[in-house]
């Protein structure tokens, strides 16, 4: 009798074991959901630095064609050197709303 108590507690605490993490992932996450925006990080070689491309940068680099009276083309089509130029650009003016406005 005292075998089949063992096997039972035995099985008992094994299967406990096994469905716990199942039930701890099951839970729902208490975060906020995170905004949906893509972010690239990139490198401005001329300023040897990194800008987050978000929506406020994209905003700003619509800006920059407008202004040099060329076609908008997206940043990853334009050559390395009109790149630079727009960081140079973009150096000069770090709040594209400021800029924008006049």
């Amino acid at each position: 009798m005292q075998f089949t108590y063992r096997n039972f507690w035995n099985s008992l605490i094994l299967t406990a074991a096994l469905a716990a993490p199942a039930t701890i992932n099951a839970a729902p996450d208490p975060r906020p959901n995170p905004p949906q925006e893509l972010q690239v990080r990139v490198y401005d070689h001329n300023h040897h630095d990194y800008h987050n491309w978000d929506n406020n940068e994209d905003r700003s680099y619509r800006l920059y064609p407008n202004e040099r009276h060329r076609e908008y083309r997206p940043y990853v089509e334009i050559k390395v050197k009109d790149q630079n130029s727009y960081w140079t650009w973009r150096h000069q003016y770090p709040d594209h709303s400021e800029h924008g406005s006049r």
